[in-house]
């Protein structure tokens, strides 16, 4: 297909190629211009949906398995800074030995609430 644009004159027609994509199934992967090779695309198994009858039979084992194990070095640690008040030092320890900082304040706020529990 030959078509003349406005930005070329008149003398140098513009050759328009229509793209046609070879196999459906297939997806280029990659950024914009610097696509890699067509990939064709998994089928993924469907994710597992949480069982609350399942969560209060982990939390009840979770009890007792903190009853009779007690509380990690680290956690006792984090306790006593929160004991003295020192919130974001028990966040910085608990960040440095569990890896993120999501992961440490799930952790700081769980000791927090034992703390409290127990002074009640």
């Amino acid at each position: 297909l030959v078509t003349a644009c406005p930005l070329f004159p008149p003398s140098s027609p513009l050759v328009i190629f229509k793209m046609t994509k070879t196999n459906v199934e297939s997806i280029a992967v990659g950024l914009r211009d610097k696509r890699g090779h067509a990939v064709t695309k998994r089928k993924l198994a469907p994710k597992h949906k949480r069982n609350p009858i399942k969560k209060e039979k982990l939390s009840l084992q979770k009890d007792v398995i903190r009853e009779v194990c007690g509380y990690a070095p680290y956690e006792r640690r984090v306790m006593e800074f929160l004991k003295n008040s020192l919130d974001k030092r028990a966040l910085k320890l608990a960040k440095k030995r569990l890896g993120s900082h999501g992961r440490a304040k799930i952790k700081r706020e769980e000791l927090s609430a034992v703390l409290r529990r127990v002074a009640k």
